[in-house]
């Protein structure tokens, strides 16, 4: 799978990819990380990408010249690509909006923004606006590589086993369960029993009943629907949670 970069500043993009599993991707040739540079296709000496609003107001908007070029640019080495201009208004990244982009097994053309924005006539070349959260930052490098990071983990091979990436959290639907490893005891606090007896199906229940419970106490928004034994497992959850407040009565 291709990643390319519509991007003021290259040099954060390509020490970004240059770490841990998008680095290994990139060596086993299983993704690209490229970039384009809008400034190269300014056509002034200075290279101005950016210019003062029309109607007044602080800050400097990118002009379309350039963006559209480098986007017109990015499509003619990625034809298959999908362009996502990374802003505040797009609409929200979920797991199921990755799984989406991973299913299509599309290339991603990031426009990344900077200052106070596009002006308006670039989106006329754009797929889809896309924003990783209710939050303004300086630019939009930062939400794509984000983006980038989480599709390139479906990708197969890239993190050498894919149920890794499958039992995550939000790939299941819930928060993921929590994790364990040696020693058994750490300062008086020991791992739970049900993870050291070897039994795989007590194990499985275990982790979709912790998982059920960190879901229903941090993010209930995301229980939604649920199963004939999610629904018993939850209801032992309160039951217990229930016994607990009475106990710190």
């Amino acid at each position: 799978m291709n990643f390319l970069f519509i991007t003021l500043f290259p040099e954060q993009i390509e020490q970004a990819a240059n770490h841990s599993i998008i680095k290994r991707g990139m060596e086993a040739g299983l993704i690209t990380v490229s970039c384009i540079n809008p400034r190269d296709f300014a056509t002034d000496k200075h290279k101005t990408v950016d210019d003062t609003p029309f109607g007044g107001g602080a800050g400097m908007v990118l002009k379309p010249e350039p963006m559209v070029c480098a986007i017109k640019a990015a499509k003619e080495k990625l034809p298959n690509g999908r362009v996502i201009a990374m802003c505040p208004g797009g609409r929200t990244l979920k797991q199921s909006v990755v799984g989406e982009y991973v299913d299509s097994k599309q290339d991603l053309i990031f426009v990344c923004g900077h200052y106070e924005g596009f002006d308006e006539r670039i989106f006329a070349y754009v797929d889809e606006k896309l924003s990783i959260g209710d939050y303004v930052l300086t630019g939009g490098e930062l939400p794509a590589l984000v983006v980038m990071d989480a599709v390139a983990r479906f990708i197969p091979g890239v993190l050498g086993k894919l149920v890794s990436a499958e039992d995550d959290s939000f790939s299941t639907g819930l928060l993921e369960y929590p994790q364990y490893t040696r020693p058994v005891e750490f300062e008086g606090m020991v791992v739970p029993e049900v993870l050291r007896n070897g039994n795989h199906a007590h194990i499985e229940r275990y982790r979709r009943k912790e998982a059920l419970r960190a879901t229903y106490l941090r993010r209930p928004d995301l229980l939604g629907e649920l199963t004939k034994n999610d629904a018993k497992l939850l209801e032992e959850i309160k039951a217990e949670l229930a016994a607990k407040n009475e106990d710190n009565l």
